[in-house]
């Protein structure tokens, strides 16, 4: 079952539902203060904890979190920021019979700390002797289990609330990932983050989403027993002058590794002999202006237009030729910086079929201020694939996928190691095959990118482009066996 993603008020959201439904918030608490315990106790050989405990529901998570590892023989220390704010937390600290004492910016080497001061839901800068607490666990950086999210992390954003914040070594949620657990940002600080189950119900509403196996892998375009080349889908990838021709084959080449049954490279007459020079599998056909390409194209369920095609008004006149095709679009690179002085132009070339691929620069390009403007990576995709009328796939290592309907996708395996040229034209080459074969553009372009980052992670360092469609081989087999 996919996994939502949800924001701080969707969380309380749940949290309400269930004290209605009569689970209440001290049970809710219990199970949450367990759970730190039980994730401390896999990962941590015995030695002494400080438990740093707020006023509110995080800081009783760490009262609770403190009674049960004392229980396992623990040497557990609390230290209150402020005296208990809610009837749970009150509840949660009369039961703890530990020491308690003041909040001390004092650490010790060899200690691990519990950071229970503030949840996700909080809005303000630290403040104090919390904030200098915050500072110096930054010079210091000592062993931090983080409640939630670390103290001075805006939940929704990821980002830091001011200067003065926590960083963990761990990061204990509840029931879902929030969007901090998911944007670099907040990734960064929360390290290592466990997801704990206490008991909530999954939302019925949710339109954000972990981008994993569970979210596309029912409908993903395995071959029939009776398949063939036609019936396993056409794919046409144009590319670029004779000097530009490496990242069309790429795509391509990532596009045939995928699946597809049939995949051309469109190619510019002076350009053929050196594409031709480097194809087996992969077809060869030209074109000249963009009315041959758009002949080229009729019979393709796919095509991919942008790697190293070329800036200017002759890429711009191939993508409008392409359009009138019917044929599903994935436009990267060039072909997106071709429209940069005329967005609308690319726009109504545009449906809900169609996939965009930028890099942050490119999206600055096609949706000037966006990123800026926006409270995420996620809003802003989402305001991108709303204003364009397709998908718009924002790389990055939290790539966000979301369709023009409002569903999004943000990729939890990104990989460094991709950051080399031309990994994204393979990338493009993956989501474009899937489509052609029958995969919806949203769920292709979701499948793709998780593919991509498993490749990248599987390889580890050296990896260059030409590797990554020869590794997605044993990544697809690993999907057919668990279906």
């Amino acid at each position: 079952m996919p996994r939502e993603i949800l924001t701080v008020a969707e969380m309380a959201a749940a949290d309400r539902a269930a004290v209605e439904r009569g689970t209440s918030t001290s049970v809710l608490m219990e199970r949450a203060g367990e759970a730190v315990a039980q994730a401390v106790r896999a990962r941590y050989a015995h030695r002494p904890v400080v438990i740093w405990c707020g006023p509110g529901d995080n800081g009783g998570d760490g009262y609770v979190a403190a009674r049960h590892l004392r229980r396992r023989g623990w040497q557990v220390v609390v230290e209150a920021a402020y005296p208990p704010s809610t009837d749970a937390a009150r509840k949660a600290a009369a039961r703890w019979k530990g020491e308690v004492r003041p909040l001390s910016s004092e650490l010790s080497v060899g200690t691990l700390y519990i950071d229970a001061l503030f949840g996700a839901g909080l809005s303000r800068t630290l403040e104090g002797e919390v904030a200098q607490l915050a500072r110096a666990s930054a010079e210091w950086s000592p062993s931090i289990v983080a409640v939630d999210v670390p103290s001075g992390v805006h939940g929704d954003t990821g980002r830091p609330l001011g200067e003065a914040v926590f960083r963990a070594d761990l990061t204990v949620t509840f029931h879902r990932r929030k969007r901090a657990h998911v944007l670099v940002e907040g990734r960064k600080a929360c390290g290592e983050i466990v997801v704990a189950d206490i008991g909530l119900t999954p939302s019925d509403e949710a339109t954000l989403f972990e981008n994993g196996p569970a979210l596309w892998a029912r409908r993903f375009p395995w071959p029939a027993l009776d398949a063939h080349k036609h019936t396993r889908g056409r794919l046409k990838v144009v590319s670029g002058e004779m000097w530009n021709t490496g990242a069309a084959r790429l795509a391509a080449r990532g596009a045939l590794r995928i699946g597809a049954g049939a995949v051309t490279v469109l190619s510019p007459p002076g350009a053929l002999a050196v594409n031709a020079a480097h194809l087996e599998a992969i077809m060869l056909a030209p074109f000249g202006a963009e009315a041959d390409l758009a002949v080229a194209a009729e019979e393709a369920d796919a095509v991919i237009i942008g790697p190293a095609a070329g800036v200017g008004e002759a890429t711009a006149q191939n993508l409008q030729a392409l359009a009138r095709t019917g044929a599903a679009l994935v436009v990267d690179a060039d072909a997106l910086t071709s429209f940069r002085h005329d967005r609308e132009a690319l726009f109504a070339c545009l449906d809900r079929d169609d996939v965009l691929t930028p890099h942050p620069g490119e999206f600055e390009r096609i949706f000037p201020g966006l990123l800026v403007a926006s409270t995420d990576r996620i809003a802003a995709a989402r305001t991108a694939a709303e204003r364009a009328g397709a998908v718009v796939l924002l790389k990055g290592a939290d790539t966000a996928i979301a369709a023009p309907d409002g569903r999004a996708a943000v990729s939890l395996n990104g990989s460094p190691w991709l950051a080399t040229a031309g990994s994204g034209d393979v990338l493009a080459g993956f989501i474009g095959g899937l489509i052609a074969q029958g995969m919806e553009s949203f769920e292709a372009a979701c499948a793709g990118a998780w593919i991509h980052a498993e490749c990248g992670a599987r390889h580890g360092p050296g990896l260059i482009a030409e590797d990554l469609p020869g590794l997605a081989p044993a990544i697809l087999a690993e999907l057919h066996a668990r279906r």
